[in-house]
């Protein structure tokens, strides 16, 4: 069965009485809308909601569009599966559908998104990884499309973002770093323009500059945020003439790749280097010493998402009186050994 006009042709009534009946219509008595249900189900009947979708001019869907790449498959990085589990349990509430839309990494973000907005494939979007300027924030503004961005930009002007703390991470690891008596601190920063990565070397360099620190470019290290990218990272550093006691890292899997990095070269984390990691990751519990890292909850961050997007559509705004707005996602520091060892007397 695949149209209510097969379904209104068996029960041999008319098409309109069956809509009214599957739509809960007062004007349908009891029993023809009992019989009506139970012949959708029966016959296994379902109603064509892109027919609906088109007559009411919406779609029903919010679009998240993340960076799809063969390093992303690879890592089997959980921060958008975490996500998304607390962005749905919001949309369900409004028989909202969840789109996931992946952008080829060899393919521009803009041109992607230009795209996606002119089939109008959703009624909202949730974009991620912003960049510095962001030409597709502009254009979810001049479209007049409601959106929410996770990340910030200096595109756009005022629009609602929410981005994790990455100044309380900087700051935070480099104070519990420096009291341990660390003065040579490195990062490892994304190589891309990703806006995060601005945030996190501004904020590194206050931090240090705060405790008397020089700040030294050469202990940025710039690498891709992935596995091999902290492997790398580990390469980098121990080719540096002046080496660092300790390294800040920004992406959660760079750990797994400094590590192994690192004892290749017969340098033991957490004893020869202090290391912090970014975001507590699952496996991140099988790495010796264990790492000392950040906590956040995907799941809650996924919720506020999902009610500062639906703060902005006028169909679901009474919902959310607090409307929407700009936050910054806290996250808790979590001591492992990694960075255990102090050069204090």
């Amino acid at each position: 069965m695949k149209g209510i006009r097969q379904l209104a042709k068996h029960l041999d009534i008319s098409i309109g009485t069956v809509s009214r009946a599957l739509n809960g219509k007062p004007d349908v008595n009891e029993e023809t809308r009992k019989r009506v249900l139970a012949a959708a189900e029966e016959l296994g009947y379902v109603a064509n909601q892109s027919g609906r979708s088109l007559r009411q001019g919406t779609t029903n869907a919010i679009g998240l569009m993340i960076e799809s790449s063969k390093e992303t498959v690879e890592n089997s990085d959980d921060f958008f599966l975490g996500v998304t589990g607390g962005l749905q349990s919001v949309l369900a509430r409004h028989k909202l559908d969840l789109v996931m839309l992946p952008c080829p990494n060899d393919e521009d973000p803009y041109e992607y998104l230009k795209r996606m907005v002119a089939r109008r494939v959703v009624d909202a979007m949730i974009i991620s990884a912003t960049q510095r300027i962001d030409k597709r924030i502009d254009l979810l503004v001049k479209a007049k499309i409601p959106f929410v961005s996770l990340g910030r930009s200096s595109s756009g002007g005022n629009y609602p973002w929410i981005d994790l703390d990455f100044e309380g991470v900087a700051t935070s690891a480099v104070d519990r770093l420096v009291a341990k008596g660390h003065r040579k601190i490195a990062i490892a920063a994304p190589s891309n323009d990703i806006n995060l990565g601005y945030i996190f070397v501004d904020s590194y360099r206050r931090a240090l500059e705060r405790h008397g620190i020089k700040y030294d470019p050469n202990l940025v290290i710039r690498v891709k945020s992935s596995e091999q990218g902290g492997y790398q990272a580990g390469h980098e550093l121990l080719l540096l003439d002046s080496k660092p006691t300790a390294i800040i890292l920004i992406y959660e899997l760079m750990a797994f790749g400094l590590y192994r990095r690192l004892v290749e070269a017969g340098v033991i984390p957490g004893r020869n280097l202090a290391i912090i990691g970014f975001r507590e990751e699952p496996r991140g519990r099988f790495l010796q010493p264990s790492l000392t890292c950040f906590r956040m909850s995907l799941r809650d961050l996924g919720v506020e998402l999902a009610e500062t997007l639906l703060a902005t559509m006028p169909a679901y705004a009474e919902s959310y009186p607090e409307g929407a707005r700009n936050t910054i996602w806290p996250l808790e520091l979590v001591p492992g050994e990694s960075d255990a060892f102090s050069l204090t007397s």
